[in-house]
């Protein structure tokens, strides 16, 4: 995992309302510009998969930046699709059996 690339790509899709908008509209789209990116390297096709299923296990699991990994599954589902107590529940239940990864990066 390109652990940079994937904390910047999920750090870019919160850090603007631009930027929510055209993944929550086009995650694919939005993504595209990651392949490939002169900014670091390039998402593997696993990485752009779990990113764009917002497979929070996964990128947890390999190290996704805590911090900004809930901020983004925050911005990306409250309040369109979920209430925040439910995200909760489930960011918990995707997260908890993979303890405590490596975040180093």
């Amino acid at each position: 995992m390109t652990r940079y690339l994937v904390n910047k790509v999920i750090w870019e899709v919160d850090r603007t309302d631009d930027g929510l908008a055209a993944f929550k509209a086009d995650p694919s789209g939005f993504l595209d510009i990651w392949t490939g990116s002169a900014d670091g390297g390039s998402l593997t096709g696993e990485e752009r998969q779990a990113i764009e299923a917002r497979d929070y296990g996964w990128l947890y699991a390999m190290g996704a930046n805590p911090f900004l990994l809930w901020q983004f599954a925050r911005s990306v589902s409250v309040p369109d699709e979920m209430a925040v107590e439910e995200l909760i529940a489930s960011f918990r239940a995707a997260v908890e059996p993979h303890g405590y990864p490596d975040f180093h990066t």
